[in-house]
C-alpha cells in the first residue's frame, strides 16, 4: 500500500521543527500567568475597560488575540489532501472514533466526577459547573495546528496527517456546537446557543475561509514555499496572541486564583488522566489494527491534543473573561505543552511495538 509520502510537498506543515520558544512554550504561559496575576492586581480597571468591550457577547480584544492565534494555523490547512483518505482509512477512522465519539463525552464524565463529587468539598458548587462547562469546551475541540508540530517530533507522514487535520476541520464546523451544546445540556448548564454558533462562525468558519483564501493565493504566486514563508512571518503574532490571551484571562481570574490557588491543579487532575487516558486508547487500536507506526503515532497524537485556541474562544464568549470555564481553558494550555512532549518520546521510544515496513501497512 502506498504511503503517500512520494506526493508529500518537500515543506508540509509536519517538516515544521519545535524550536527551542516551542519547545519551552509552558514556561511562556506561566510566566504570562504570572504577568496576568500580578497586572489584574496592579491595575484592575483597565481590565474591567476590557472587559466590557463587547459585542453580542464577543469580547473584542480576545477576538483579535485569537484570529492572530488561529489564522496563521488555517492557512496551513491543505484541504486538497483529503483525496488521499483511502491510502490507510484505519488511521483515520482511529482518529474520528476518539475524537467525536470518545473523548468529549470521556472529558464531560471525568469534569462531573471529579467536580461533583471527588473535589466537591473543596470548591462553590456553581464554580464546580463553570469548570466542567470549560472542560466539555477542552474535550470537544480536536488539535488542528500544534498536531503537525507532534508528527514530525515523530516522524509521521506529513501528507497523511494533513488529511487527518483536514477531515476534523470539516467535521468541527458542524459537529463542535452540537456535541458542545449536548453535553452542557445534559450537565444542566443553561447554553446561550446564539453566542455558541457566532464563536463558531468567527473562530472557526471565517478564520478558515481567510485561510483558504490567502493559501490560494499564496500557491498561485510561488507554490507551497510562499505559503511557508507566509506562516513563518505571521507566526510570531500567533504566540503574541496566545501569550496575550493568558495574560488577560488569569488579569481577570487574579482574585479569585489568589483566593484559592488550588483551583489550579485540582483543574489539572482530569485534563491528565484524559490526555494519558485517550492517547493509550488510540495507540492500542492503532496498534491492534496493523495501522503503520507513521500514521499510528500522528493519529494518538491528534485525539490527545486539543484545540485550545478554540475553547478558549468560546468559553469567554460564552461565559465571560472571568469565568472558571475560561479558567478550565487557560489550564488545559499549561497541561498541554509538557503532556505532548512526553507522549512523543514515549511513541518514540515503543515504534517497535509496530511494523518496520512502513509501505505495507501489515
Amino acid at each position: 500500500m502506498s504511503t503517500g509520502k512520494a506526493s508529500a510537498p518537500a515543506s508540509a506543515p509536519a517538516a515544521a521543527g519545535l524550536g527551542t520558544f516551542e519547545r519551552l512554550l509552558s514556561v511562556w504561559v506561566a510566566l504570562a500567568i504570572a504577568a496576568g496575576i500580578g497586572l489584574g492586581l496592579l491595575v484592575p480597571g483597565v481590565f474591567a475597560a476590557l472587559a466590557a468591550a463587547e459585542i453580542a457577547h464577543v469580547n473584542l480584544p480576545v477576538a483579535v488575540l485569537i484570529w492572530a492565534m488561529v489564522f496563521p494555523m488555517m492557512v496551513g490547512v491543505d484541504f486538497g489532501a483529503v483525496s488521499k483518505i483511502g491510502e490507510e482509512p484505519r488511521g483515520l477512522l482511529i482518529t474520528l472514533v476518539v475524537n467525536w465519539l470518545v473523548k468529549p463525552f470521556t472529558m464531560a464524565a471525568l469534569g462531573v466526577l471529579f467536580f461533583r463529587y471527588v473535589f466537591a468539598g473543596l470548591i462553590p458548587a456553581d464554580a464546580a459547573d463553570s469548570y466542567i462547562a470549560g472542560l466539555i469546551l477542552l474535550g470537544a475541540a480536536p488539535c488542528t495546528a500544534m498536531v503537525f508540530v507532534w508528527s514530525n517530533l515523530v516522524r509521521g507522514d506529513a501528507t497523511y496527517t494533513l488529511v487527518q487535520v483536514g477531515v476534523n476541520d470539516l467535521i468541527m464546523i458542524v459537529a463542535f456546537a452540537p456535541i458542545v451544546a449536548l453535553l452542557l445540556g445534559v450537565t444542566d448548564i443553561v447554553v446561550p446557543w446564539s453566542t455558541l454558533l457566532l464563536s463558531v462562525a468567527l473562530y472557526v468558519v471565517l478564520p478558515l475561509l481567510a485561510g483558504l483564501w490567502v493559501r490560494s493565493t499564496r500557491m498561485r504566486e510561488g507554490g507551497v514555499p510562499a505559503v511557508e514563508a507566509f506562516r513563518d512571518q505571521m507566526r510570531p503574532a500567533s504566540v503574541i496572541g496566545l501569550l496575550a490571551t493568558v495574560v488577560l484571562l488569569f488579569g481577570f481570574q487574579a482574585q479569585q486564583i489568589l483566593a484559592d490557588p488550588l483551583v489550579i491543579g485540582l483543574i489539572a487532575v482530569p485534563l491528565l488522566i484524559q490526555s494519558y487516558g485517550i492517547f493509550a486508547v488510540a495507540y492500542l487500536a492503532a496498534r491492534a489494527l496493523r495501522v503503520r507506526f507513521d500514521v499510528a503515532a500522528p493519529c494518538a497524537l491528534i485525539g490527545t491534543s486539543n484545540f485550545f485556541e478554540l475553547a478558549v474562544a468560546v468559553a469567554i464568549s460564552l461565559f465571560g473573561l472571568g469565568s472558571g470555564a475560561a479558567l478550565a481553558t487557560v489550564v488545559g494550555v499549561l497541561v498541554e505543552v509538557p503532556v505532548m512532549l512526553s507522549l512523543v518520546a514515549f511513541a518514540n521510544r515503543t515504534r517497535g511495538w509496530f511494523a518496520p515496513d512502513e509501505g505495507t501497512g501489515r
